[in-house]
């Protein structure tokens, strides 16, 4: 039972009629929504052919009642419409019977299907769907009022497409605090389809928020099917809506108790004669209260209207004082922005004077270098023309240092083999095969290679990222660029970054693929030579012998007459002080 009493009153709303007032309303729903006010046709009894009167009297119908057998057959239920399924074997087992012919082995049905549209296609559907839901469905708004008041307090959103559309809360935070007080308003839906061309006025509803019924605390819990256009309001204590066929019986004042019952007959005594005389007197003095309270009030209220004039004085004399001082601040604070502008103004003066001096001076150092390049032209011409016989004898004698070398260092084809060659008679493979020769002459030609490289890039002014270091048959190369695992690549004796990476040019006493990749660092170094100081494309970097027999004639490359040799051309190319050599030193260059 207490249970039962604990789920009633949760059943119930939580406040009475007279306390619904304005403020209390969350959100207002709409159900069921029904654009047109058609009712539909009572149908009080089953509607088939005999019930249309024009069929009694056609000559057909006439017909069939008079051959109308005197036994009544009655319809047949939707068990008995099913497909027939008789065979030849069924017959054959009742020969005494009469022999009807066999009906067809496909299944036949009694009756076809009386739908309206269920042998339309799905294209069709679609349109009666959408005809229907353009009829049904519409973008509806609402819109609050109050009585005696021609602007809305309250305008929700549009809801589109819809039938039984649901809107956001009630927002009233900035509206009048009385207006929250009032419990009757006017409510407006507005609704348009897609037949429509505008908004047009679907329910205009004046309620009082007293009269509305409770359904529920949710609104799955209200089982019965709403009316059309049925406006259901959220409050604060549940769902309620506004039903026009029921009564409401709301007493005038829910908190009176009704007359008290008379448990006992005996009469109780009431208050003394003392007692009320004592009441009588505390009325006289709080009566007399009441009137010196009115007296001083007005004595008070006279005074200040005698002393209006020096009390008005008064008071503008404040109110002239607090003026004053706010001038005399706003005074104050206009004086340090003067200040501090006329400091800015200064320092800007001081920068546009600094400026103009230094303008002044580059005009002057400028006037000055104009003289000067005036005064200069004539031996531009002079400088020029001896630039150019510098460079023409600098090339020159790179030519014939280029020719020297390969003279000293000749390189001749091997006969009966292609791109074979050997330097100073000895035979350099290309990088492919360096297994064709012995590993003493591999070394010894390697050491010459990396010898003519070295002096090459000395005398043509080329930087090699590979510096050799040319030691006769033990030659090694020096890679300090690339990025190189010293911990695995080495092994225990290299102790030391710079000896890691350093890599031999000779095979006997060395590791093969440390070999390998020195002749490598070689090939590129002839290659840089080639194509960055000499501007030639290099098909094959694998051809060693070649590829530097190539920079031979690159380098040696030109129509005049090779110059003769002087002294101290070569050491200015090599750039050797000219008091490390001797007399006879320098005649033999």
């Amino acid at each position: 039972m207490p249970d039962a009493d604990a789920n009633a009153r949760r059943g119930r709303p939580w406040l009475i009629p007279s306390n619904r007032k304005l403020r209390h309303l969350q959100a207002i729903t709409l159900r069921n929504l029904a654009l047109s006010h058609e009712t539909a046709r009572p149908r009080r009894g089953t509607i088939d052919d005999d019930g249309l009167p024009a069929t009694k009297k056609s000559p057909a119908k006439m017909l069939a009642l008079r051959d109308a057998h005197s036994n009544m057959i009655h319809s047949k239920s939707s068990d008995d419409l099913r497909p027939i399924h008789e065979s030849v074997s069924s017959l054959s087992s009742s020969p005494n019977k009469q022999r009807t012919p066999p009906r067809p082995s496909f299944a036949k049905l009694r009756r076809r299907s009386t739908l309206e549209w269920a042998a339309s296609t799905s294209q069709q559907r679609q349109r009666r769907l959408e005809d229907v839901s353009a009829q049904r469905m519409a973008d509806l708004f609402y819109s609050i009022h109050i009585p005696n008041q021609q602007d809305p307090i309250y305008v929700s959103e549009v809801a589109e497409k819809s039938m039984n559309p649901n809107f956001r809360n009630i927002q009233l935070d900035s509206t009048d605090p009385q207006l929250l007080r009032v419990d009757e308003l006017i409510l407006k839906f507005w609704a348009k389809s897609e037949a429509m061309p505008q908004y047009c006025l679907l329910v205009d509803m004046t309620l009082s928020m007293r009269s509305l019924q409770f359904i529920g605390k949710t609104l799955s819990s209200f089982h019965h099917p709403f009316p059309p256009n049925c406006v259901i309001f959220h409050l604060t204590d549940g769902f309620y809506t506004a039903f026009t066929d029921a009564k409401v019986d709301e007493p005038l004042n829910p908190f009176q108790d009704g007359p008290a019952k008379i448990t006992n007959s005996r009469t109780l005594s009431t208050s003394s004669f003392d007692a009320l005389l004592r009441l009588s007197k505390l009325d006289d003095s709080v009566q007399d209260a009441l009137a010196l309270r009115k007296q001083l009030a007005s004595e008070l209220e006279q005074t200040l209207q005698d002393n209006k004039a020096s009390l008005d004085n008064k008071t503008q004399l404040a109110e002239t004082t607090d003026f004053l001082k706010t001038i005399d601040f706003a005074t104050a604070t206009v004086k340090k922005q003067l200040k501090a502008l006329e400091q800015k103004r200064d320092q800007k003066r001081k920068a546009l004077q600094d400026r103009r001096d230094l303008l002044a001076r580059d005009s002057a150092l400028r006037k000055e270098v104009l003289s000067q390049v005036e005064t200069g032209k004539g031996t531009i011409s002079e400088l020029t023309a001896q630039h150019t016989g510098v460079k023409k004898s600098i090339t020159q004698q790179r030519r014939r240092i280029a020719h020297d070398l390969s003279k000293i260092y000749p390189i001749a084809p091997v006969p009966n083999q292609s791109l074979a060659f050997t330097i100073r008679g000895m035979h350099l493979p290309n990088s492919e095969a360096l297994d064709a020769a012995t590993p003493e002459s591999l070394a010894a030609a390697l050491g010459h290679v990396s010898h003519v490289i070295q002096l090459l890039s000395l005398y043509l002014g080329a930087i090699l990222p590979y510096p050799c270091r040319p030691r006769s048959s033990t030659s090694t190369i020096l890679d300090p660029i690339s990025i190189l695992n010293t911990a695995s690549a080495t092994s225990k004796a290299v102790s030391d970054e710079t000896a890691a990476r350093t890599f031999p040019l000779f095979l006997k006493g060395a590791v093969r693929f440390r070999f390998e990749y020195g002749v490598f660092l070689l090939n590129k170094d002839i290659e840089i030579l080639l194509s960055t100081h000499l501007g030639v494309r290099v098909l094959d970097i694998r051809q060693t012998l070649p590829n530097l027999l190539y920079v031979f004639y690159c380098a040696t490359a030109g129509d005049e007459e090779l110059p003769s040799r002087r002294a101290g051309g070569v050491r200015g190319l090599m750039r050797m002080k000219a008091h490390g050599r001797n007399s006879a030193e320098e005649e033999r260059w």
